[in-house]
């Protein structure tokens, strides 16, 4: 369960437009975290610098610090799961929420420092299709990423590219743009980093379309990820394959 409905305050979403073309978009920043608190405030206070008109809403996926405290502290809507359900789960509830308050397009952004505030814009305002959802692209050996993350990042390219039928260039990167309603009615399985895999083959399968936009992120010394290798690249093949099963089923082409 998640905590009570949200309202966007003291932060309210406001009638602001997005370079959408479309004249009643609104758009909020969904941050999943989990043990955040050491990051998790200087995230906030640079997406509020560079997106001052979007409100943030930070969902804490079982954290055992204070990741909601300071969220709170900064002004956030917070929805909590009482214990760990992993990222995708994170990401539905906020997605959930959003829509609850009436957003319709959702920029995801990673808790842990990894994308830049100005990165976050570039996604933000890189397609006018509300409808669209769009891809941070990463240049990973430029920007310094674990040699773990290139490989894990080239295997589920490998994969997606293979079972959408068109290039993928990040099926990783958790700084992306999402129409809200259409990522809900994609019927995802996913609850940990493999959403963001599948939801993307099934985006593609349903006809969204899809925007790629190269971006820079951060790899500090000092940052903790929960990404494991083995065990979440399997995760990632497994759900791939189990959608792909089930879109050929329902004979669709």
């Amino acid at each position: 369960m998640v905590s009570a409905m949200l309202t966007l305050a003291p932060y309210p979403l406001r009638a602001h437009r997005s370079t959408c073309k479309a004249a009643r978009v609104r758009t909020c920043i969904v941050i999943p975290a989990l043990d955040a608190e050491a990051k998790i405030g200087g995230v906030i206070t640079d997406l509020r610098q560079e997106l001052p008109d979007h409100a943030i809403l930070v969902v804490d996926d079982g954290s055992r610090d204070r990741t909601s405290a300071v969220a709170r502290e900064l002004g956030c809507e917070v929805v909590v799961h009482p214990s760990n359900r992993g990222k995708g789960a994170a990401l539905r509830s906020g997605f959930e929420a959003a829509r609850a308050a009436g957003c319709t397009v959702a920029l995801t952004v990673d808790a842990d420092g990894q994308h830049p505030a100005a990165e976050a814009r570039r996604v933000l305002h890189a397609s006018d299709d509300e409808g669209a959802l769009v891809l941070g692209v990463r240049a990973l050996a430029r920007d310094g990423a674990p040699r773990k993350n290139i490989f894990s990042n080239g295997i589920s390219n490998f994969f997606l590219s293979r079972f959408a039928r068109r290039p993928l260039h990040d099926t990783q990167c958790g700084l992306r743009r999402y129409p809200i309603a259409k990522t809900l009615a994609l019927d995802t399985r996913g609850t940990g980093y493999e959403f963001e895999a599948e939801v993307l083959l099934r985006a593609i399968w349903a006809g969204i379309p899809v925007v790629e936009a190269p971006i820079r992120v951060l790899y500090p010394e000092d940052r903790v990820t929960h990404f494991r290798i083995g065990r979440d690249v399997r995760r990632i093949i497994d759900v791939v394959v189990r959608a792909t099963v089930e879109h050929a089923r329902s004979g669709r082409s």
